[in-house]
């Protein structure tokens, strides 16, 4: 997600022009679908400093034919995105979600498909991987309720960064605000040194999500359809032809009958999908 909050220009460069501005916008748009309209710039060119002095680079403008020249298209991109997105999430996060699940669309799949395949989810737009941990402790104390369920869970982002994050399963304890104190002693481990203040989700819950790197403007295909897709608050970054793309990907990949779950500023209003409101910003593939 882009922030709005930038430090300001460092002394020495010279300002992005707008029209440079709008050529790197353009390719950021077409590459992984963000919109950053002009009042965004200033804050892409705080976030691009540390960039340009790891490269070497002179000023933007320098740092812009290295971009898009072959070998820039080939090993920035990632780089790139990484400093201009930022992520801001919890556990738990949008708890209506999560009650829904235990109490409606989980014990509706257990109906109909008992003990027979294991449930699969994906967390889409993962972030620092709250959400697919939050899911897993979801999942995890609905199967010790109904003996035989099982549940792969799997999560994707763009950012190699925040990816990193999340395989480390290590955050700090106020992040863990929404949360029970029953729940915190099972899944969590608080470090020795406590003046950190910082905990690490359970070993056994940080073998379960498979991560990987994903950018939702590129084709993909799971081997095995899902159950329910969570991707939530990462659309509203995307223009409206943009979110109707990209959902149509997602209902390609959701079996008929299974749950999109978006964020509660998101809508899906006017959009021709194959989709079903079953409650606020959760969906049902029909």
């Amino acid at each position: 997600m882009v922030s709005d909050v930038a430090p300001g220009r460092a002394s020495g460069l010279v300002a992005m022009t707008d029209k440079e501005f709008k050529r790197l916008s353009d390719f950021i748009h077409t590459e992984v679908g963000i919109k950053l309209p002009l009042s965004k710039k200033v804050m892409v060119e705080a976030r691009l400093q540390k960039r340009l002095r790891m490269l070497g680079k002179t000023g933007y403008r320098d740092y812009f034919e290295f971009l898009f020249s072959a070998e820039g298209l080939d090993e920035e991109l990632v780089h790139l995105i990484d400093v201009i997105t930022t992520n801001t999430t919890e556990f738990f996060r949008e708890p209506r979600h999560f009650e829904i699940m235990t109490e409606q669309t989980l014990p509706l799949w257990r109906s109909q498909h008992g003990t027979g395949r294991p449930f699969r989810l994906w967390s889409a737009g993962c972030s620092t991987g709250e959400e697919p941990y939050t899911l897993c402790i979801v999942l995890s104390e609905f199967a010790s309720r109904f003996a035989g369920f099982r549940f792969n869970v799997m999560a994707t982002d763009i950012s190699t960064r925040v990816l990193a994050m999340a395989q480390s399963g290590i955050y700090p304890e106020e992040r863990l605000a929404k949360m029970s104190m029953d729940l915190k002693r099972r899944y969590f481990l608080r470090s020795k040194d406590k003046a950190k203040r910082l905990v690490r989700i359970a070993p056994e819950v940080r073998r379960i999500v498979d991560y990987r790197r994903l950018n939702f403007m590129d084709a993909f295909a799971f081997p095995e359809p899902l159950d329910t897709i969570f991707c939530r608050n990462v659309m509203i970054y995307f223009d409206r032809a943009t979110q109707e793309r990209l959902l149509q990907k997602f209902c390609t990949q959701l079996l008929p009958g299974g749950f999109l779950f978006i964020g509660h500023s998101e809508s899906l209003t006017g959009m021709d999908l194959p989709l079903r409101q079953h409650a606020p910003t959760v969906y049902r593939k029909i």
